[in-house]
């Protein structure tokens, strides 16, 4: 053994002079990350090449960093002076800085709070804006599908109406998908609202957008949220309940992009084979209804096949398999963008997101893998 580890560190030795600790160089090499050079048969000591500090050196500062592990799984591949490892980082750059925006947001939004904490929801300031009807009707109709029934999630039973600028962003989520409709609007510049409307309420303004073209007016007045048009008018209470932070999942950066036809990928999906899968349950309640999960994989030109995955390890020709629940995907397909779309995947433990292949603006969705060995 004094031959074999003669020049090689010992995983605790690394930790030392790395600034990782013992524990996460475990993790890592159980992740498939960073692993030793050579494992002891006898005992399952790790040792490390003297070539390997550099890399666990970079290891540390990337997760310090906050990279993702897919893309430091890449990163450390990478030759030096890959250029897709620089991509990489310089896109994580911009998720770091739009981050800071939005906690700038809502700082602004925690001081308002305080300042106002004396005085009623109604008290606040009105906001009106412009919309097509057509474009709201087709954003509302983007999202409606991932609003959540869940009784005890009140705060996902409705549909956020979050208005930055020229643009009205639409979003819904359940926690296991979350979708996001855009339509441009007029308003006053400066002017920035979010509300909650009920699911209810927001199906009202659907259907009223629905009723004739022209624009439509849309109205924040303290609790009350207001839709009109042609003499006809919607209005209902807002929720006063804080919606989950969307935006970051808006950035989600993932590693491989997959260019396909919607209706290419709804045939696949309606085509394809499925895998079982029952949801585990919480002790003490009955198992949830087993689901059809739709099982893709990207092979190694990028090209995309619905799989029937009984076994979740890519194959020697693929880079990754992903399982989403078919009906949640065949609903985003349904809801969501048409014509060309592009996928965008992280492996098996990354969100899937679905956007236009254009690069428009437009609404998009997320889905959640679910985890299967």
């Amino acid at each position: 053994m004094e031959s074999a580890t003669r020049g090689m560190r010992s995983i605790g030795q690394l930790a030392r002079e790395s600034g990782l600790s013992v524990s996460s160089l475990r993790f890592y090499d159980g992740a498939d990350v960073f692993g030793p050079a050579w494992v002891d048969p006898q005992t399952g000591y790790r040792w490390y090449a003297a070539d390997q500090l550099a890399a666990a050196r970079l290891l540390a500062r990337l997760r310090r960093l906050g990279l993702p592990l897919t893309q430091i799984r890449v990163v450390l591949a990478a030759p030096p002076g890959d250029p897709a490892a620089h991509r990489l980082l310089d896109a994580h750059l911009r998720r770091l800085e739009d981050g800071l925006a939005d906690a700038r947001r809502e700082l602004s939004a925690v001081r308002e709070l305080i300042d106002q904490r004396e005085q009623p929801m109604t008290a606040a300031t009105t906001a009106r804006l412009t919309v097509g009807r057509a474009e709201l009707a087709a954003a509302l109709a983007a999202v409606r599908f991932a609003v959540s029934a869940d009784p005890e999630l009140p705060m996902l039973g409705g549909i956020l109406f979050d208005l930055d600028g020229e643009t009205l962003t639409l979003v819904a989520t359940d926690r296991y998908r979350l979708a996001i409709g855009r339509a441009p609007v007029r308003a006053e510049p400066g002017t920035e609202f979010s509300a909650l409307a009920p699911a209810a309420l927001a199906d009202r303004m659907r259907a009223l957008a629905e009723e004739g073209a022209g624009e439509l007016v849309l109205t924040v007045a303290g609790g009350e949220l207001r839709a009109e048009a042609d003499g006809h008018t919607v209005a209902g209470e807002r929720l006063d309940l804080d919606f989950p932070d969307y935006r970051r999942l808006t950035r989600l950066g993932q590693t491989h992009r997959v260019e396909i036809g919607s209706a290419e990928l709804r045939r696949a999906v309606l085509d394809g084979p499925t895998r079982p899968f029952t949801p585990e349950h919480p002790a003490g309640e009955r198992p949830g209804a087993p689901v059809p999960l739709t099982v893709l994989a990207v092979d190694r030109a990028g090209a995309l096949s619905v799989v029937a995955g009984e076994v979740m390890t890519p194959t020697a020709e693929e880079r990754l398999r992903v399982a989403v629940n078919r009906d949640y995907l065949l609903d985003a397909l349904a809801a969501g963008v048409t014509g060309q779309l592009v996928l965008e995947l992280d492996g098996d433990l990354g969100p899937l997101a679905i956007r236009a292949a254009s690069g428009e603006a437009g609404g998009f969705s997320i889905l959640m893998p679910v985890r299967v060995s």
